[in-house]
This record gives structure tokens, C-alpha cells and sequence, in this order.
């Protein structure tokens, strides 16, 4: 045997698992620890393997999972050609779950696994060994690897993700159709034995649907299912382990499978004739009723749409589809009308929108029906002949005369009569009149086109038996012209001609304006109403003219304005002519006949008197006003005397305003004959208590005869100075200190001083109050100085 075929036997040996004798033999090589021998090994591929030459040589673990032992489970031993068996050496186990999964005998190397191990966590352990000297600590031999490959039991069933699965399929369809395909998993080892094969099986739906029992995928297994007779199924799959045979485990899963609706249905009216019913007064676009074919289909399939296909109401009746509900709403086309016509019928025809060619075989989708509209009578208002009414008349036609007739009547069979009426709103001014029984249109006042050419009016028809029911039309009226007002100047016209005008010079061009408007247009002619020497009228004949001269030269100081009369006449029939003034100013002019002055002021002035001379005057005048109005407020301010006569340095001071004066020694006693004689106040001194703003002239009262009661006499001045406008706002009170005859105190004014037989007695003046000692002593005084 050669070296080759030693070596490939010893390699394929120690590969091999050996369960009699799970140990690990170690053998001492006078090599090195790494050191890498040459021997090849031929492989079957022809390729040379290189084997490297270790101190250790070991084979794989194999540990089955799930050990149920009440002992530890021995994995394998470990050992050392090193080792002598006196206990000299160590054996150290580290590396995946290495002393608490894995443990080793220190002593003698064997490997121990503490719990049960499950491979669906982890399928391999990957340790390391070595041997150490227990005196010295030092290894005997290099550290190497180990595998503990876990064997594989079923422990496992097969599982699926879902626990229920909803999938669809079209109804009708053909037998073997795929509906879904379900997976299961096992999380056994697939590559040992068949604890992961998978096998599936249906548990329930069965006829209606089956399953491969290699791929899960789930099929009908009946053809043309409907929707319509059941629409949900319930199908239960198994899936089995060790590829189905008995032993293996299993799990299971629900799939929800629903038919879908395909169109396989057409529509159908659930009656053959359908009656509906509509009042004849219903507003074009009524809905009067709804019509609905049902289908089994749902959805899109379930689509329809509605038309009338023929039928005697084609023309008065019309169908729309309402997507929402599927049905047909039959409206009105056209007004009804109850008295012509009473009942209309319409075939209708219900067809579905989306048709599915797989099943034209069942026949046409679609469905008629006929629909029989009754029509309600109401009462109707009355109508008119026509929806408005123009009538034309001239504005000079007398009050009370017909302008038209409208014409209205009731639609219902009874035949109500009619009466008519104006809107009022529509005729404010009550220009028109109605006639209630046969609507003619009259007028009730004169009518004027220049103050409005159109009206607008409104007439009301009214049922008499039923004065609800009314209806409403326009009527215009339209006012023709009638040549009744005489053109006049279109504008006022500021003329004036130049004192060095020539014979036939343009001065003015006019024209003029008509109210009236006929229907060949307006056409005016002018002329002067007299022959003038100085002015004439040549017409433009286009509605307007000119005013030219017709002698050289004009003066201001003979003739400032000269009054020219032109007559304006028009055309029409009658024809209309006015006389319209034109006031022609004479000015002077400069050489281009450019107007400089119209004023007549330096006619008045003397011929030689220049323009400064003027100004010179006008200046003195001024002066002059200025110093008259300068020695008035002097000599106004010398007269001013102060408004409170101080007579004695006393608290009580009286103040005296010497209206009734101080007795006859007074110089400035009042004097009634004054108030008699209005004259005689003329040459007396304003109020010194007062201050004028202006002076007034005073006006001259007539003089009162001496036989004037004094109490009329004053009244009569009080009136007279209440209106008299040149009296001034003084605010001051004028007293008058009449009391009558029977007063009781009688006057104590000193007027009546002169007529008293004897001397007064003011002793009662003291008893009123320390406010009266100083006039008790004044008189008191006087009495006791006369006296003396």
C-alpha cells in the first residue's frame, strides 16, 4: 500500500462519525506546531489537496436536539497523546455556550450538554480546545476548533403567515381557474430527511375548489359558479409534514374566497306597464315620476340607461338616468294642457351600459316597458292672445280715446269670465284707463311726447269667480310726435359788432332747436321779422344762418345795443315759427376786428380829460372819506363819559342813570313833553350808558296830540321801535316808569313834584332797612334844612 492510499483512508476515518466511541484522539508529532507537511491527496476533480499537519487531529460532535434525559447528555471526549494519565495535564473548553450550554471534565476531557438543546435556534456550535500543563499553565498543545453539529428531529408543524386569507374569483368562471396560492413553513431541518417536506390537502370547500399539493395553489373545481345563488366560501388547507405520510404534523389555515360579479344578467321592469300621473299646470322640467329595471349585477355591470323609443308623448315627455339610484325620471318637455289632451303613452327601454360578450348567449341585456301619464285638470289663470302688445298714437288725440284692446281668456273648460285692471305702479300718473270687461286701453289725461315718449304699462287679467288665479302682461305705448312745438335759439347768443364794421360783415352765426321730431328730420328757416337798415339774416340752409351788416360803421355814442328780431320757422305740418331777440352789443375794435371795450362809462367823461386826470380825482376822494371818517371818531370819543357817576366814597353807592331826574332843580329832568314831541329828541345827546357802533339818522315820528293817553302814547313807541330796522341791538333796558293811577305808592318821580299841595313824608324809609338810611337822610335832610 502506498503512502497516498494511507492517507486518504485515515482522513476519510476520522471524518466519519464513529457513535460507538464519541473521543477525540490525540498524537504527539515530532513536527512542528504549524509546521505544513507536502503529502498531497489527489481529489476527483484532479485537483491536489493540501493538508496541513496539526498536534490535534478531532472529528465533528453530533448532539441529537431535545434530549428528554433526566442526566446531562454526553457529547464526546476530549484527549492528549500528551496525556499520561497521572493527571499532570488540563483540559480548557471554550467558545459557543462553553461552560454553561458545554462543560468539560478538567481531567479526563469529557463534554457534557447541560439542557436540552432545540436546533430551530441554533443548528451548529463552534468551540475551541486545549491542554494545558496544570503546574506550569503553560499548553502542551495549540489551541484548535471543534463543530457540535445538533441532529434534526420534527419537532416542528407547518405553519402558514396568514391565519385567514380572503382572495376572489369571477363568477362562471371555467373549471381550474386560480384563485390564490398559500405557503406554509416548517422550520425543520430541510436538508435531513422529510421533516420539512410539505404536503397541502383541502379540509372544506370541497366541490367547489381544490388545492395542488405540492405548490398550495387553490383552483375551482366546478364550472359557471353564480354569484347571484351564493357569493362567499369558506375553504379550509391543511398542510402536513414528512411529506404527507402518517406521524407528520400539520397546521392549518381559512381562506375567504368571494365571486366576483361579472354581467351575466339583464335588466328587468318588475312590471309590464307603470301609470303616472301630472298636473297640467306642472313648469317645463317637472319631474313627474321615476321608473327602475332591476339586475341581479352589481356595480358597473348594474349600469343602465334610459330612453323613450316611441310612444305619442315622444314629444311632450323626456327621460334622464340618475347614476346614484339607476332609475329613469321622466319630465316634462313641453307645457300640458289638460283641455287638449288628457292622456300620452311612452314605451320605454332599459339597457345595460357595459356588456360583457362572453355571455351575449343569454340573451339581449336589455328591457321595455310601457308608462301611461294621466293629466290633472287645475285652474289655470287666464291667458293672453299675446305674450306683450305695442300700441302707437300720437300726442295730440283727445282724452277718453282708445288706444287698443288686449285680448285674454280662461284656459279651463269651465270658461270663467275675465276682468281687467291696471298696475298702478306702471302708471303713476294715472295717464291711462283700462275698461274692466273687454280690456281697451283709453286715455285719461293729455299726452306729450316731449315729456315722455314711452310708457310702460302693465294690465292684470283676473279669473271674476276666482280673482287668485290672474296673469300679467306689458303693454308699451309709444307716442308718435305731432309738430307742436316752435324752434327756438339753440343757445343765448353774446353778439356784439365793431364801430368800424363794413356793409356785409359776419357778426353772429346762429342756429336753432326743435322739441319735435319728424320723421323727415328737422328743417329751419330764417328771416328777420322787419326790414333793418343796420343788420339782415342770410340762411345757411342747413338749420343754421348769419347775422351780416348792412352799413358802414357803427357808434357807441349814438347807440350802445341794438335789438335784432329773427323768426325761426320749421317745416312740418303744422308749421311752427317763434321770435327769438338778439342783443348786439357796439364795441371798439382794434384793426383785426378784435373786440377791446364795450363800456359806455368814457362816453360820460369830458372829451379832454386824460386817463391820469381820473386817477388823480379818485385819489382826493379817498382822502377826503378818510379824514371825515377820522374827525367823526374823534370828536365821537371826546363825548364818551364814564358809565357810573361816583358822587361819595360810601359801600352803597346808588347809580344813577338820571331817567327820572333829580327833582325841579334837575337841569336833566325828564320832561313827558318830550315823548310828545318826538322832534325836539333830535338835537339831545346820545345815552352816555350806551356806545354805538354807527350812527343812525333818527327817524321822525309824527308828533302825538296832547289828549293821548300816556299809556297808549308809550305802547305805541315800544311797537314803533320794536320794528324799526335802523335800530340798533343795544342790549340796555329802557324804562319808561309808568305805573298807573292806582298805585298805591303813588309816583315818585319828580315830575309830579310841581302838582303836590304839599311837602312828602319820607319817614317810612328808615322802617324798610339799613339799605334805605342813606335816602331817608338825603330827605330827611332836606326837609330839616328847609325847615331851618
Amino acid at each position: 500500500m502506498t503512502i497516498y492510499q494511507f492517507l486518504l483512508l485515515f482522513l476519510l476515518w476520522v471524518c466519519l462519525p464513529h457513535f460507538c466511541s464519541p473521543e477525540i484522539m490525540f498524537r504527539r508529532t515530532s513536527m512542528p506546531q504549524k509546521r505544513i507537511l507536502g503529502a498531497r491527496v489527489p481529489r476527483s476533480d484532479g485537483k491536489i489537496l493540501h493538508r496541513q499537519k496539526r498536534g490535534w487531529m478531532w472529528n465533528q460532535f453530533f448532539l441529537l436536539e431535545e434530549y428528554t434525559g433526566s442526566d446531562y447528555q454526553y457529547v464526546g471526549k476530549l484527549h492528549s497523546d500528551q496525556d499520561k494519565g497521572d493527571g499532570s495535564l488540563k483540559y480548557i473548553l471554550s467558545g459557543d455556550g462553553a461552560g454553561t450550554l458545554f462543560i468539560i471534565d478538567e481531567k479526563t476531557g469529557d463534554i457534557h450538554a447541560t439542557r436540552r438543546i432545540d436546533r430551530e435556534e441554533k443548528a451548529f456550535y463552534t468551540l475551541r480546545a486545549q491542554a494545558i500543563n496544570r503546574r506550569t499553565l503553560r499548553p502542551v498543545e495549540p489551541e484548535s476548533e471543534f463543530v457540535i453539529k445538533i441532529h434534526d428531529i420534527n419537532d416542528n408543524e407547518p405553519t402558514f403567515p396568514e391565519e385567514i386569507y380572503t382572495a376572489s374569483v369571477p363568477e362562471m368562471s371555467v373549471v381550474g381557474t386560480s384563485v390564490v396560492q398559500v405557503t406554509a413553513t416548517d422550520a425543520d431541518d430541510p436538508s435531513y430527511g422529510n421533516s420539512a417536506r410539505v404536503i397541502y390537502s383541502i379540509l372544506q370547500g370541497q366541490p367547489y375548489f381544490s388545492v395542488e399539493p405540492e405548490t398550495g395553489i387553490i383552483r375551482t373545481a366546478l364550472p359557471n359558479m353564480n354569484r347571484e345563488n351564493r357569493e362567499q366560501y369558506q375553504v379550509v388547507i391543511q398542510a402536513k409534514d414528512m411529506g404527507g405520510q402518517m406521524g407528520g404534523l400539520s397546521g392549518t389555515t381559512t381562506v375567504n374566497i368571494t365571486l366576483t360579479d361579472v354581467n351575466d344578467n339583464p335588466p328587468h321592469f318588475p312590471q309590464n306597464t307603470i301609470h303616472l300621473r301630472v298636473l297640467e299646470s306642472s313648469p317645463v322640467g317637472t319631474s313627474i315620476g321615476s321608473i327602475k329595471a332591476t339586475d341581479a349585477d352589481t356595480g358597473k355591470n348594474a349600469e343602465v340607461e334610459y330612453r323613450i323609443i316611441d310612444g305619442d308623448g315622444t314629444d311632450m315627455f323626456d327621460i334622464r338616468t340618475e347614476k346614484d339610484t339607476q332609475e329613469g325620471i321622466i319630465t316634462v318637455k313641453k307645457p300640458l294642457d289638460y283641455e287638449s289632451r288628457r292622456l300620452y303613452t311612452l314605451k320605454v327601454e332599459a339597457e345595460n351600459t357595459h356588456v360583457d360578450p362572453r355571455f351575449y348567449y343569454l340573451g339581449p341585456f336589455k328591457d321595455t316597458a310601457i308608462v301611461k301619464i294621466s293629466i290633472e285638470d287645475v285652474d289655470e289663470p287666464p291667458v293672453f292672445s299675446r305674450s306683450s302688445y305695442l300700441f302707437e298714437v300720437h300726442e295730440d288725440i283727445e282724452v277718453g280715446t282708445i288706444i287698443g284692446t288686449v285680448m285674454a281668456r280662461d284656459p279651463d273648460s269651465t270658461s270663467s269670465p275675465i276682468r281687467f285692471s291696471l298696475d298702478r305702479h306702471t302708471d303713476l300718473d294715472r295717464i291711462f284707463n283700462i275698461h274692466s270687461g273687454n280690456g281697451s286701453l283709453y286715455t285719461s289725461k293729455p299726452l306729450d311726447r316731449e315729456l315722455s315718449q314711452w310708457h310702460n304699462l302693465t294690465v292684470i287679467a283676473a279669473e271674476i269667480n276666482n280673482p287668485k288665479e290672474m296673469t300679467r302682461v306689458a303693454v308699451f305705448v309709444r307716442i308718435l310726435d305731432v309738430n307742436d312745438n316752435a324752434p327756438q335759439f339753440a343757445v343765448f347768443y353774446d353778439t356784439f359788432v365793431c364801430e368800424n364794421a363794413r356793409p356785409g360783415q359776419l357778426i353772429q352765426t346762429i342756429s336753432a332747436v326743435d322739441k319735435d321730431d319728424p320723421l323727415g328730420g328737422q328743417k329751419f328757416f330764417f328771416s328777420l321779422a322787419a326790414v333793418n337798415p343796420n343788420f339782415t339774416v342770410q340762411d345757411n340752409e342747413d338749420n343754421t344762418a348769419r347775422i351780416l351788416t348792412r352799413k358802414n360803421g357803427f357808434s357807441r355814442h349814438e347807440i350802445s345795443t341794438y335789438l335784432l328780431p329773427v323768426v325761426i320757422s320749421d317745416n312740418d305740418y303744422p308749421i311752427q315759427s317763434s321770435t327769438g331777440t338778439l342783443t348786439i352789443r357796439v364795441c371798439a375794435c382794434d384793426s383785426q376786428g378784435n373786440m377791446q371795450s364795450c363800456s359806455a362809462e368814457a362816453l360820460l367823461l369830458p372829451a379832454g380829460l386824460s386817463t391820469g386826470a381820473l386817477v388823480a380825482i379818485l385819489l382826493c376822494i379817498i382822502i377826503l372819506l378818510v379824514i371825515v371818517v377820522l374827525f367823526a371818531a374823534l370828536k365821537r370819543q371826546r363825548k364818551k363819559e364814564p358809565l357810573i357817576l361816583s358822587k361819595e366814597d360810601i359801600r352803597d353807592n346808588i347809580v344813577s342813570y338820571n331817567d327820572e331826574g333829580g327833582g325841579e332843580e334837575d337841569t336833566q329832568a325828564f320832561d313827558i313833553g318830550t315823548l310828545r314831541n318826538p322832534a325836539a329828541i333830535e338835537e339831545k345827546k346820545l345815552r352816555r350808558d350806551i356806545i354805538p357802533e354807527t350812527l343812525f339818522i333818527p327817524r321822525r315820528t309824527p308828533t302825538a296830540p296832547d289828549n293821548t293817553d300816556v299809556r297808549d302814547f308809550i305802547n305805541e313807541r315800544l311797537k314803533e321801535h320794536d320794528l324799526d330796522p335802523t335800530a340798533p341791538p343795544y342790549d340796555s333796558l329802557a324804562t319808561y316808569a309808568y305805573e298807573g293811577n292806582d298805585s298805591i305808592a303813588e309816583s315818585l318821580s319828580s315830575l309830579e313834584s310841581g302838582t303836590t299841595d304839599g311837602d312828602q313824608n319820607y319817614d317810612y324809609l328808615r322802617e324798610w332797612g339799613p339799605r334805605f338810611n342813606k335816602l331817608a337822610e338825603m330827605y330827611g335832610g332836606g326837609e330839616s334844612d328847609k325847615d331851618s
